[in-house]
């Protein structure tokens, strides 16, 4: 799955931000892009991304667990402020469903870098 998302994300020339659906055994159900930023705008600026989609999605595809990704079209793979507060927000959202939220990935040209893995999720 990384490889997919580092393939169709390391060259966008926007933001992108992405949610992966999976099943009870973290099988990818689907992966779906759901919102693109501007020019001068990422997509996970803070009024962008609206944790309500995600939970939407969720409640349509039957997920047990997601996984939020975005990607840094300037290939700087180190989390923004507004990445670990969407994270936070959706890390809460996802909660109150029971559905757990185990990873945003930051896709930043070939690299990538994982909110799970630096304890931010």
């Amino acid at each position: 799955m990384l490889n997919y998302l580092r393939l169709n994300l390391r060259d966008r020339s926007r933001e992108v931000f992405i949610v992966v659906l999976l099943n009870g055994r973290n099988q990818v159900l689907d992966i779906i892009e759901l919102f693109e930023g501007t020019l001068t705008t990422s997509a996970v600026y803070t009024s962008a991304v609206y944790p309500r989609e995600v939970i939407k999605l969720i409640w349509e595809k039957d997920a047990a667990a997601v996984i939020s990704v975005d990607n840094h079209p300037l290939a700087n793979p180190n989390p923004s402020r507004d990445n670990q507060n969407i994270t936070q927000k959706l890390k809460a959202a996802c909660a109150t469903i029971d559905v757990q939220l185990h990873d945003h990935l930051i896709i930043a040209g070939n690299n990538y870098t994982s909110l799970g893995d630096k304890g931010m999720v």
